[in-house]
């Protein structure tokens, strides 16, 4: 009976160890989603981003036409992979020493939400984990710091 206890004890322990394995190595994995993002487009690297993505990646943001219309500017997956293969191909679109800020702000099971601040804009994603295990950013919301670029000229 006096080892009841102890053995009750031992699982509990085993059971909050594995929890905080999994949430670590999800926690890694966030990390590495977003900066296969990132990094795809510093480096010019469109594996990357192909990686980090999934499919039906909806990304967004507000914009002002010629006009001054507002309008919700849409991005797709396949986009965003053709961008990361050109996009700094001169390599001036970076600083030398670029800001990374990854602030994952929730992960709850297999839906995260996380904050991403480089240096000259802010996004809000959303990813999941899917069937694979792999975590895929699915939504991006997304503006620079300065919101007087957020228009086309």
């Amino acid at each position: 009976m006096r080892s009841l206890p102890l053995i009750i004890g031992l699982l509990v322990l085993t059971h909050f160890t594995v929890l905080a394995n999994d949430s670590s190595n999800s926690q890694q994995a966030i990390e590495r989603a977003v900066l296969d993002y990132i990094e795809s487009q510093q480096h010019v690297k469109p594996q990357l981003m192909a990686r980090g993505l999934d499919d039906k990646l909806a990304k967004r943001t507000y914009w002002l036409d010629k006009e001054g219309n507002e309008f919700i500017m849409e991005t797709s997956r396949d986009f965003m992979v053709e961008l990361a293969g050109n996009y700094n191909v001169k390599g001036d679109k970076f600083p030398k020493e670029p800001r990374i800020e990854i602030q994952i702000l929730d992960i709850d099971q297999r839906v995260a939400s996380v904050k991403l601040t480089v240096d000259d804009w802010i996004d809000y994603m959303h990813l999941y984990q899917n069937q694979s295990g792999q975590w895929k950013i699915i939504n991006v919301l997304w503006q620079y710091h300065d919101t007087k670029l957020q228009q086309s000229k």
